[in-house]
């Protein structure tokens, strides 16, 4: 796999990272959640900018932020208990499906 894409997978994961953290820091009330939000998304933000020295712009950005979306529907199905449903799982997948078509092409 090229330096490129594990920039952009971990970039990903970072944005889940910040999107936890913020909805953590309480629209930055709690001080450690909000520290973390800010560390997570510049780290996110720079390997993202690592990513596209290599990889299409509008490609990088869309997996990018689909990591970052299925992260996020996932920590908040998991850890703060949001609904779930066919639809949203159906939506989900095709989400899965689209990043990894663009990883293909």
């Amino acid at each position: 796999m090229e330096t490129g894409w594990i920039y952009l997978i971990i970039a990903g994961s970072f944005e889940g990272a910040f999107a936890f953290f913020l909805k953590l820091s309480n629209n930055f009330r709690n001080f450690v959640p909000s520290v973390l939000f800010f560390i997570f998304y510049i780290l996110s933000a720079y390997l993202l900018s690592k990513a596209i020295q290599q990889i299409p712009l509008g490609t990088a950005y869309a997996v990018w932020t689909g990591i970052g979306a299925f992260l996020t529907i996932i920590i908040g199905i998991l850890i703060f208990n949001e609904p779930t449903n066919f639809l949203r799982f159906f939506f989900l997948t095709t989400l899965i499906v689209s990043i990894i078509g663009l990883n293909l092409v």
